[in-house]
């Protein structure tokens, strides 16, 4: 911030707009235009990579930090539509015993995972939108027998 002279604004949107999968693919922020993309632009190819071994690391924090996985689950946008990214992120995470049907993943399927893998791999659609909504309605019904807040 201090090198480039940014201000809290311009770094906000540095870092929350332009970083990223669009900061790495200098094109786009959605993992369908990369993917339609990758065959020909090195960046998506890049940002594509980066992403799901990101999500590797996650998976394997988490699972450190829990001591093991019985379930892995694939939701929302990614998870529950791009059988491509399931797939590169479950690669390499056999050790942990993961291991997918590639028939069951390619038709999203509410189990992904092959019959003999000892993680059970699913796929789970959600709404993001109802749960937001939902959320919202909790918070006001809160704040209102709540009373008003004092700024």
């Amino acid at each position: 911030m201090r090198d480039e002279g940014l201000t809290v604004d311009e770094l906000d949107d540095l870092v929350n707009r332009q970083s990223g999968l669009i900061g790495v693919s200098g094109t786009s922020p959605d993992v369908r235009d990369l993917l339609a993309r990758e065959a020909d632009d090195v960046r998506a190819q890049e940002a594509l990579a980066l992403f799901c071994y990101s999500v590797q690391k996650s998976i394997g924090g988490c699972t450190a930090a829990l001591g093991g996985l019985d379930t892995l689950v694939f939701s929302a946008g990614i998870g529950e539509n791009s059988a491509v990214i399931r797939s590169r992120i479950c690669s390499g995470l056999e050790f942990l015993g993961v291991a997918l049907d590639p028939d069951r993943n390619g038709a999203h399927a509410p189990v992904i995972s092959s019959d003999d893998a000892q993680v059970c791999v699913r796929v789970i659609p959600t709404d993001e939108e109802a749960i937001i909504a939902r959320d919202v309605v909790r918070l006001l019904q809160s704040r209102m027998k709540d009373g008003p807040t004092k700024q």
